[in-house]
C-alpha cells in the first residue's frame, strides 16, 4: 500500500463517523490530560506530605529540598483550582445559552 491508497481510503469514508470519531478522541484526550493533572497534582502533594514528614523527624537536613517539594505542591494546586474555575464558568455560560 502506498500513501496515496489510503488516502483515497480515507476519503471515502463517511464524513460523519470521521467527525464523530474525532470528537470521541478529543474528549478521551482531554480527559486523559485532566486525569493526568490530577495524578500529578496528587503525587505532587504526596511527596510534600512525605518530605515535611522526613523533616520532622529528623532524617531531611535540606530545608530547601522540602520547601521546594511545598511550593511545587501548592503551584499546581492553584493551577489545578484555577482550571476548575474556568471549566466551571465555561460549563456556567454553556447552560446559559439559548437554542
Amino acid at each position: 500500500m502506498q500513501v496515496g491508497d489510503i488516502q483515497s481510503m480515507m476519503s471515502q469514508v463517511s464524513p460523519d463517523i470521521s467527525a464523530s470519531k474525532s470528537a470521541e478522541d478529543a474528549t478521551k484526550s482531554f480527559q486523559e490530560t485532566l486525569d493526568g493533572f490530577v495524578n500529578n497534582v496528587n503525587d505532587l502533594q504526596t511527596s510534600a506530605d512525605t518530605a515535611i514528614g522526613k523533616m520532622a523527624s529528623g532524617e531531611a537536613a535540606d530545608v530547601h529540598e522540602v520547601m521546594i517539594a511545598v511550593e511545587k505542591a501548592k503551584v499546581s494546586f492553584d493551577l489545578l483550582v484555577q482550571i476548575r474555575n474556568k471549566m466551571l464558568d465555561a460549563y456556567k455560560q454553556i447552560m446559559q445559552m439559548q437554542i
